[in-house]
């Protein structure tokens, strides 16, 4: 399908793949022809790259859909991913959808498409392949200076609770020649920092070459300014990583989010998590030991079946004892098919809202002491695009910054900056220096 004198909007829901996938979507169809327009605007076609992680998750799948449908009812509508992939007859029931499109195939999604709207719903949905993959990015697709790197995609850990492997397949490997291929386009573009995306970083194998291989050769390439990890699970992390981390000359960040899900040795095993309490503190002991200034995150689940009061009591201790800086909190959601969504001692909804509200008061209350320690300190930050006549950026161990635009043009450059007050979502910064186009350092 050509889509010359045309435009096309792309919608992602949920995490960090699906936004990184949704930009190579936008690079496609680019080459394509088409005029790339935001979603909410009018468009002959309409992607949204659905969600399925939760019971909320396929509700906003379902509402963006409809939105888009609403707004254009003559244009085509592809729905593709993770919700596609799990729900492909549910969705193609939704008034208005013309293809349903599951992961293995939804970067070739244009190769479907006819030129004109289909008499019924089409469904696309293979079997997802374990082969090493390629993107294989064409066109011109609009990086910011920090983008998402996409090295890996499915799992093999079938953690109880977890749709996952089932909507997204199998553990497997980015190409190595592909990947490096994507850097360098992300460099010649003016990406400065590049944050390591997949469902299971960590178990990263192509070619021979491992995550730490990889980690290793993405920072010897010259560009690659910063390196940063965005999740990885707690039980694949190479402490090689650590003397890199420590490094304040070399490009891999000291920042680690790691999704814990509990803090109960009760609970990670119903969870069929692969490691224990005291594994994980040690662990976190020796990591915060040998990195300075270490920015450490995880996610945490609530209402588990089964999960008794004084467990979650428990979870809640220990993340207040443990060198957290925040916790992004999840609400156990049932999903058909899983081993959890059998369980016995389904919690009430109305218990799990509360148990979450309580999460996320603490880890608000362990943010806010977190950016209260920086006070006074003085931070690299890399300054993005202004808004409201502020830069923001984020420090080397992940810290939110918002500073002043008194100069103009000092997006994309680092800049050092002093931390002089606290809010709960960032720290209101003074500029000191930044980088000029030539003359190194220029104090304001």
């Amino acid at each position: 399908m050509h889509g010359s004198g045309k435009k096309a909007s792309v919608k992602a829901l949920g995490c960090r793949l699906n936004q990184y996938e949704a930009l190579a979507m936008e690079g496609k169809l680019k080459a394509a022809g088409y005029e790339i327009v935001s979603y909410g605007e009018d468009a002959d076609l309409g992607v949204i790259n659905s969600c399925t992680v939760t019971n909320e998750a396929d509700a906003k799948s379902r509402n963006a859909i409809r939105r888009f449908i609403r707004k254009n009812p003559e244009a085509m509508t592809v729905v593709v991913g993770c919700y596609s992939q799990m729900a492909a007859n549910r969705i193609a029931m939704i008034d208005g959808v013309d293809y349903v499109i599951g992961n293995h195939d939804k970067l070739n999604f244009l190769d479907y498409l006819a030129d004109d709207k289909p008499v019924s719903p089409v469904i696309v949905r293979e079997r997802i392949s374990r082969e090493d993959f390629s993107i294989g990015f064409v066109g011109d697709p609009d990086f910011e200076q920090r983008a998402n790197l996409k090295i890996q995609d499915g799992c093999d850990f079938m953690c109880s609770f977890c749709v996952i492997p089932f909507a997204r397949g199998r553990a497997r490997s980015r190409d190595w020649e592909d990947l490096f291929e994507e850097v360098g386009q992300m460099i010649r573009k003016g990406v400065r920092e590049f944050i390591l995306t997949g469902v299971n970083l960590g178990t990263y194998e192509s070619k021979g070459n491992d995550f730490l291989a990889l980690v290793e050769a993405l920072a010897d390439l010259q560009g690659v300014d910063r390196l940063r990890i965005s999740s990885i699970e707690p039980t694949t992390i190479p402490e090689e990583l650590f003397d890199m981390m420590a490094d304040p000359g070399h490009s891999l960040m000291p920042y680690l989010h790691i999704p814990m899900q509990s803090c109960c040795d009760r609970t990670l095993a119903g969870m069929k998590r692969k490691y224990g309490m005291k594994e994980m503190t040690d662990f976190f002991d020796r990591a915060t030991q040998a990195i300075p200034q270490l920015c450490l995150g995880t996610d945490l689940m609530v209402g588990f079946p089964g999960e008794t009061e004084s467990e979650f009591e428990e979870t809640c201790d220990r993340f207040l004892e443990l060198p957290f800086a925040y916790c992004h909190v999840f609400t156990f959601s049932e999903r058909a098919g899983t081993p959890a969504a059998k369980m016995d001692k389904q919690l009430q909804m109305e218990e799990k809202r509360l148990r979450s509200a309580r999460l996320r008061r603490l880890s608000a209350a362990k943010r806010m002491s977190f950016h209260e320690k920086q006070l006074g300190q003085v931070f690299r930050v890399l300054l993005e695009n202004p808004k409201d006549e502020f830069y923001s950026g984020y420090t080397d161990h992940y810290v939110r910054v918002v500073v002043p635009q008194s100069i103009t043009g000092l997006e994309n450059r680092m800049a050092l900056v002093k931390m002089e007050k606290s809010t709960p979502e960032f720290i209101e910064g003074r500029l000191l220096s930044y980088e000029g186009s030539d003359e190194g350092l220029v104090f304001p």
